[in-house]
C-alpha cells in the first residue's frame, strides 16, 4: 500500500479539487437516491387507497406516532399531506406529489452526472501526469537500464499499469469514499422504518467483508505475475516483428510459435486464476445479500400478518431500499478487490519512477561549451557484468582536431570506448578527462552538445526523412537539411522517394535499404555540425561506391574536428592521425598507419587478412 500512497500523493493531490467535488456530488447522489425512493411512500400509503383509506392510514399513523422518532415524523408528514389533500383535492395533490418525485429523481441524476464529470477530470489528469512522469523517467535513464530489461515489460508499465491505475484503481478509491455514504444513508433509513428488520442486514455485512479481504490478498500476487507475463508476450511480438527476415530464412517459425504459445498459455492460466478470484467477490456478496433478503421478507411478512408495527407500504419501501443497499455493498466488495489488484501496478510504477540506475551529475556540474584541449582515457577499467571485464587499464589520448581510429577484432572493446566517451555508461576505474576535467563533473546536456554520433546500426524513427535528419537540429532550415543530405550522399535517392523529404520511412526506416538508412543517419550527424564526431563503423552498411563517396564526405566533415573512428574496414582509416589497436579489452599497439605496418604486429595481420579477403 506504500506505493499506492506515493502515487496518490504525487499524482492525485494536484487534482484534489476535482476529487472532493466528485465525492461531494456522489454524496448528494447517494442522499437523493434514498430521498427519491422514500418520496414514493405517501403515494403508496395514502393516495392510491382512496379517501376512506387515507383517513384510516392517517389514524393508523397517529396511533403509532409515539413509538419512535420515525413514526412521529411520519405522522406529522402525513398530517401535512392530508391537510393539503383536503384544501386542493386528492387528484391535484397527487399531480404535485408526482411532479415532486420527478424533480427528486432529476436532481439525483444531475448530481450523478456532475460526480462522474469531475471523476473523469481526475482520472484523465492523473493518467496524463503518470504517463508523462513514466516517459520522462524512462527517457532520462541510461542505456544500461534498457540492456537489463525487456522492452515489452517497459511498454506494459507505460500502458497496462497506468491504465490499471486510471481504469480500476482510481475508480475503486472513489467508490470507497462514495459507497460508505450510500450505505450509511440507506441503513439509517432502514433503521428508522424497522430496526428489527435491519438487524438481519447488519449480520450479513461482516461475512461479506471477510470474503472480500480473503480474495483481495491473493489477487494482488496473481495480478503482478500477469503484468510481468504480459510484458513477455509484448517482447516476443517485438522480437518477431524486428526479426521477421531472420525467422523466415532459418525456418524458425515453429520455434517462435512455441515461445509465443508457451507465454500466452501461462498468461491465460494467470488470467483464469485472477478471473476466478475477482468474479467470486461479487456473487458471494450478492448471495449473502439475497439470503438476507429472504429472511427480511419472511420476518417482515410475519410482522404485517401479525399486525406488529409494520404496514404494507413501509415494507414495500423497505424492500426497495434494501435492494438499493445491495448495489453499493457489491460495489464496495468489487472496489476492495480492485484496490488489492491495482496495487500490483502501483508497485511497478513506483519501482520505475524511483529507479536508481542513472548517470549521476554533480550538483555544481561544469558547463562546457567548447573543446579546447581534447580527451584523455587514463587507466580505464569497465565491465557490464560483475566478473566479466571489457576494458582493462586502457590509456588513450585524443587531442583536439585529431582523428583517432580504433581497430581490433569483435569483442575487443572498441564500441565500449565510444559509449564511455558519450557517457552512456560510467567507468568502474580510472578517469576520462575532457580538457582536464573529469567527465563525471561535467553537465551532461552541455557536454553532449559537443558530440555527434553515427552508430553501426542506423537508428531511425517512423517519421519523414526531413524530420529524421533534423532530429539533431530541430531549428534547421530546409536548405540546411538538403545540404546535409547532399554531403552524406543521400540527396539523390531521397529525391527519388515518392514524396521526397516528406516521405514516411516506416518503423526503424523499414522502407529503406541498409545503405540508405546509414546515409540518413550520417546526414543527421552532419546537420548538427558538432566539434567532436564519434563514428562507430559508420560506413559498414554501405556498398563500395557509396562508401567511397560517403568516406570523402566524412573526411571533409572530420577536417579540423576531433574524431573518434571505430573502423571495421581498415582502408577507411589509413589517414588517421593515430590508430589504436585493441585486443581483449587492452591497448596492444598504437601509432599511425605507417608506424604500425613497420611494427609487423596485430595491425599488420589485420591488414593482411582484409587484403586476403
Amino acid at each position: 500500500m506504500n506505493s499506492l500512497k506515493k502515487v496518490l500523493k504525487q499524482f492525485a493531490y494536484p487534482y484534489k479539487k476535482e476529487f472532493f467535488l466528485g465525492i461531494f456530488f456522489n454524496v448528494l447522489y447517494s442522499l437523493f437516491s434514498i430521498v427519491s425512493v422514500l418520496s414514493i411512500m405517501p403515494i403508496l400509503d395514502m393516495l392510491l387507497g382512496g379517501s376512506v383509506k387515507q383517513q384510516e392510514t392517517l389514524k393508523h399513523v397517529q396511533e403509532k406516532a409515539s413509538e419512535g422518532f420515525f413514526s412521529e415524523i411520519k405522522y406529522k408528514f402525513y398530517l401535512f399531506l392530508q391537510e393539503n389533500i383536503i384544501d386542493i383535492g386528492a387528484k391535484k395533490f397527487l399531480a404535485y406529489l408526482c411532479f415532486t418525485v420527478i424533480i427528486l429523481f432529476l436532481l439525483r441524476n444531475i448530481f450523478r452526472y456532475l460526480a462522474q464529470y469531475f471523476i473523469v477530470l481526475l482520472r484523465s489528469g492523473v493518467s496524463k501526469d503518470l504517463r508523462l512522469a513514466m516517459y520522462n523517467k524512462i527517457i532520462s535513464l541510461p542505456v544500461s537500464y534498457f540492456t537489463e530489461r525487456k522492452k515489452g515489460d517497459i511498454m506494459i508499465r507505460l500502458s497496462g499499469d497506468v491504465g490499471e491505475v486510471e481504469g480500476n484503481l482510481l475508480n475503486a478509491i472513489l467508490e470507497l469514499w462514495r459507497t460508505p455514504f450510500s450505505i450509511i444513508f440507506t441503513l439509517v433509513s432502514l433503521l428508522l422504518i424497522s430496526p428489527s428488520l435491519t438487524l438481519i442486514a447488519l449480520i450479513v455485512l461482516p461475512f461479506m467483508a471477510w470474503i472480500i479481504s480473503s480474495i483481495g490478498k491473493s489477487l494482488k500476487k496473481d495480478a503482478r505475475r500477469g503484468l510481468i507475463e504480459s510484458g513477455n508476450v509484448l517482447s516476443i511480438i517485438d522480437e518477431t516483428l524486428n526479426g521477421a527476415k531472420v525467422i523466415k530464412i532459418f525456418n524458425a517459425e515453429e520455434t517462435m510459435k512455441n515461445r509465443f504459445i508457451t507465454s500466452v498459455l501461462y498468461l491465460r492460466k494467470l488470467s483464469i486464476n485472477m478471473m476466478k478470484k475477482y468474479e467470486l467477490a461479487s456473487p458471494s456478496s450478492e448471495f449473502l445479500g439475497s439470503v438476507a433478503m429472504i429472511f427480511i421478507t419472511w420476518y417482515g411478512g410475519s410482522l404485517i400478518l401479525d399486525g406488529k408495527g409494520l404496514d404494507l407500504s413501509s415494507f414495500l419501501i423497505y424492500i426497495a431500499l434494501f435492494f438499493q443497499l445491495l448495489e453499493p455493498a457489491k460495489t464496495l466488495s468489487t472496489s476492495l478487490t480492485n484496490l488489492h489488484k491495482g496495487t500490483a501496478s502501483t508497485d511497478r510504477i513506483i519501482e520505475t519512477l524511483e529507479s536508481n540506475i542513472q548517470i549521476y551529475e554533480s550538483e555544481n556540474a561544469l558547463v562546457l561549451n567548447e573543446l579546447e584541449i581534447g580527451f584523455q582515457f587514463k587507466n580505464i577499467d569497465f565491465q557490464y557484468e560483475e566478473g566479466h571485464p571489457i576494458l582493462q587499464n586502457v590509456t588513450i589520448n585524443i587531442p583536439k582536431g585529431k582523428t583517432i581510429a580504433i581497430v581490433g577484432q569483435s569483442g575487443s572493446g572498441k564500441t565500449t570506448l565510444a559509449n564511455l566517451l558519450a557517457r552512456f555508461y560510467d567507468i568502474d576505474g580510472g578517469e576520462i578527462l575532457v580538457d582536464g576535467h573529469d567527465l563525471r563533473d561535467l553537465n551532461i546536456k552541455s557536454y553532449r552538445k559537443l558530440l555527434g554520433m553515427v552508430t553501426q546500426e542506423s537508428i531511425l524513427f517512423n517519421d519523414t526523412v526531413a524530420n529524421n535528419i533534423k532530429l539533431s537540429n530541430p531549428n534547421a532550415s530546409m536548405d540546411e537539411i538538403v545540404n546535409a543530405a547532399k554531403v552524406a550522399n543521400a540527396l539523390e535517392f531521397i529525391e527519388q522517394l515518392p514524396e521526397g523529404f516528406n516521405t514516411i520511412i516506416g518503423e526503424g526506416g523499414g522502407k529503406l535499404s541498409g545503405g540508405q538508412k546509414q546515409r540518413i543517419a550520417i546526414a543527421r550527424a552532419i546537420l548538427k555540425n558538432p566539434p567532436v564526431m564519434i563514428l562507430d563503423e559508420a560506413t559498414s552498411a554501405l556498398d563500395t561506391q557509396s562508401e567511397r563517396l560517403v568516406q570523402e564526405a566524412l573526411d571533409n566533415l572530420m577536417s579540423n574536428r576531433t574524431s573518434l573512428v571505430i573502423a571495421h574496414r581498415l582502408s577507411t582509416i589509413v589517414n588517421a592521425d593515430m590508430i589504436i589497436v585493441m585486443d581483449k579489452g587492452k591497448v596492444i599497439e598504437q601509432g599511425n598507419h605507417t608506424e604500425l605496418i613497420e611494427k609487423n604486429g596485430m595491425y599488420k595481420k589485420l591488414i593482411d587478412m582484409q587484403k586476403f579477403a
